[in-house]
């Protein structure tokens, strides 16, 4: 005889709790308050490196460009010893193949947009074939958007479905999930999506798609640490999280990572768990490196342009 399924209880998402605002953006507002000096900051901003997603995702992407972009992750300044690679390199779906080519042996990972990036508006057959030719073609993590438009008209359960048949669709690949909190517009809805994402399967909650303003700030990404520290208390579960879109300096990242490390702990604190989706970020962390090895600042002119 066959065994009994288990039934998946579906929250009732309406029933998210209310967001102080006020209070969050008061908390957020602490971390960009703190002092980091010398060796930690050293550390801090090598850590940063290696949690950025460098990212193309333009129409105009060449085989050339994204092999570029490449070089540059797994050689992020060959003059300088010790500095690490990026975490991943971020295209569309017909790049993957090209981007898994030029990475051969790196160990970086090779993301992919997909369901339609970055509007979501597509049936849902369509994404999942989207998704699946991403992963065939050799993707290891699948970023989608969720559909906003059914997110703000309530129909948290349809949002909720088609993120679990994404991750279906994902086998091995690790899916992030886009929340576009641009277009959420208070913190409550980023709090519901954050939770709906969870519930759903996704390994990842990300901001942005970096197409909308505003992109990442910190209140919002404060509220989405505290949604996955909620969820692993209740399951027990990891989730890692993405801000994405508006963090180009490094000053402003060390913040971020001094936020993760006071509401979720060390252990999420790598590129498993957290990442940056902000390409213009590296080079300032590269100049920052430079000016603590050697007291000087360098031109951005001596870093590739990308």
């Amino acid at each position: 005889m066959a065994p009994a399924r288990s039934l998946t209880v579906i929250p009732d998402f309406t029933l998210t709790a209310r967001i102080d605002q006020v209070g969050a953006e008061e908390r957020a507002s602490r971390f960009t308050k703190r002092s980091i000096k010398k060796d930690a900051k050293m550390n801090g901003l090598k850590l940063v490196l290696n949690m950025i997603d460098l990212t193309t995702l333009e129409g105009k992407d060449t085989d050339g460009k994204v092999k570029q972009l490449c070089y540059k992750a797994m050689h992020p300044h060959d003059a300088v010893p010790g500095i690490p690679t990026v975490a991943a390199i971020c295209v569309y779906p017909s790049m993957v193949k090209v981007a898994k080519k030029a990475l051969e042996g790196s160990g970086i990972k090779v993301a992919s947009v997909a369901s339609a990036f970055p509007s979501g508006q597509a049936p849902r057959d369509i994404k999942i074939r989207d998704t699946k030719y991403a992963v065939s073609e050799g993707a290891d993590e699948v970023d989608m958007v969720i559909s906003r438009g059914k997110f703000h008209a309530g129909e948290y359960n349809f949002v909720f479905d088609e993120i679990a048949a994404i991750k279906e669709a994902c086998g091995d690949a690790r899916l992030k999930v886009i929340l576009e909190t641009g277009e959420l517009g208070t913190l409550d809805k980023v709090r519901r999506a954050s939770d709906i994402a969870m519930h759903a399967g996704a390994d990842f909650i990300k901001t942005s798609t970096g197409k909308i303003q505003p992109a990442a700030t910190m209140p919002v990404t404060l509220i989405m640490l505290e949604a996955i520290r909620d969820f692993y208390y209740k399951t027990g579960k990891m989730i890692g999280m993405k801000p994405a879109g508006g963090i180009s300096k490094s000053k402003l990242a060390l913040h971020y990572l001094v936020m993760v490390k006071e509401v979720l702990g060390e252990d999420w604190l790598n590129n498993h768990w957290f990442r940056f989706g902000a390409s213009s970020l590296a080079n300032d962390v590269l100049m920052q490196i430079l000016k603590e090895k050697t007291g000087v600042y360098q031109s951005a002119n001596y870093f590739s342009v990308d």
